[in-house]
């Protein structure tokens, strides 16, 4: 007789569970409080759709935090086998210049999750939608509400991938946590990640570069780097070279209030090739000495705003604020304006097959589970990995 499992949430981490799992074995029900699956999925998919990154696998599994939480499960399913899997499933992908694994551009983000439905369509996996859990009843079953009223529901195992806390108008809100609150399970409260942060701009600077970028820049700020791109924004800056230094800026604003993050306008160059060629110029107006390395004009305004006429004109100091100019953050955007949370269920609550120890038989993935990575292809990555291996695991059973 084939065991039951009741899968709560229909995000990518949820999905890939279902199609692993063997329909010889299980009957698989996911059960969704919207009215379609993957919203959030959908929604991400708006900004660039990159499913992974093609970076290498060591590298690749030091962009988590913890990078250890999830190394299994990224060994287990690598971004090379999810390129596979995705070939394998009809959805053909390229990797673009920045190492992003995308969908060909023909394929939007309703033909991947199509590709989706149709695999588990095949493995006679069910999606009951608008139906809300709303956590157990004295006998442990889930308690469920929907159209008809409340549903009751026993399986003999259940998944959990109820998402973060951002972008609410998904569905991904983060209120499931006061049903594992009254179960004693230990939850860190969620914070915003791969988000904007809050810079107090000279006015004439804002003014002049808002919606500017900063490209082919370094960031760096408590030991970690990140080459990319940033935008200057009203509220302060954001883009993937500062998304990726969130767990560290995070830190410094909870213990001290502020953070300060460095910014390296070429790193391409080094310290003495700048000195150097600024020294070259002679006495000829500074602005014009920095056409020599090649500053673009908001790279130049940055430095006006930062430096003081005195600094800005001796070249000394110059050079070194070219390759390190310090930028103090004093706030984060909100969590619902984050394109992800950090926080959710404490890691020490599950083992390494993400099974919740005070509730046998009940499983935990995705984002509902306290890791942070950065944008580029690695939040959707562990999600996937996540389903992926716990799906093999049970499978085993």
């Amino acid at each position: 007789m084939k065991k039951s499992i009741a899968i709560i949430g229909s995000g990518p981490a949820a999905l890939m569970l279902a199609a692993t799992l063997d329909e010889n074995i299980f009957d698989v029900i996911i059960y969704e409080r919207n009215f379609a699956p993957a919203r959030k999925f959908l929604v991400a998919g708006d900004g660039g759709f990159n499913l992974t990154h093609s970076e290498e696998l060591e590298q690749f599994i030091l962009r988590y935090t913890p990078s250890r939480f999830l190394e299994n499960s990224i060994r287990s399913f690598t971004n090379q086998d999810l390129q596979k899997w995705l070939k394998d499933t009809g959805i053909e992908t390229f990797i673009g210049t920045s190492k992003r694994v995308f969908p060909l551009k023909e394929i939007k983000p309703i033909g991947v999750l199509n590709a989706f439905l149709d695999k588990l369509k095949n493995k006679n996996v069910q999606i009951k939608t608008k139906h809300e859990w709303q956590g157990w009843n004295d006998k442990k079953e889930l308690v469920f509400k929907n159209e008809s009223g409340p549903l009751i529901v026993k399986a003999d195992i259940v998944v959990f991938a109820l998402g973060g806390a951002s972008w609410s108008k998904t569905g991904s809100d983060g209120q499931w946590t006061q049903y594992f609150e009254k179960q004693n399970i230990d939850q860190i409260p969620f914070q915003p990640s791969n988000c904007a942060f809050h810079i107090n701009w000279d006015k004439f600077f804002r003014a002049n570069a808002e919606g500017q970028p900063l490209k082919n820049i370094s960031a760096s700020c408590d030991g970690k780097e990140k080459k990319g791109e940033l935008v200057i924004s009203k509220f302060g800056i954001e883009g993937g070279a500062v998304y990726a230094l969130s767990p560290q800026i995070r830190k410094q604003l909870s213990e001290n209030k502020t953070a300060t993050i460095y910014i390296d306008l070429k790193p391409q160059l080094t310290l003495e090739t700048i000195q150097t060629k600024l020294a070259s110029t002679g006495n000829q107006n500074v602005s014009n000495a920095l056409q020599e390395i090649k500053l673009t004009k908001v790279q130049v305004a940055l430095l006006k705003s930062i430096l003081s006429k005195e600094d800005f004109s001796n070249t000394t100091v110059l050079a070194e604020k070219i390759k390190h100019l310090p930028l103090q953050i004093s706030g984060m955007a909100t969590i619902d304006e984050s394109i992800s949370t950090v926080g959710g269920i404490a890691l020490h609550e599950t083992d390494e097959k993400f099974q919740l120890k005070k509730l046998p038989g009940h499983y935990a993935i995705g984002e509902m589970l306290d890791w942070d990575a950065p944008t580029g292809g690695y939040l959707l990555q562990a999600c996937f990995s996540m389903g992926n291996y716990l799906g093999k695991q049970l499978n085993k059973i």
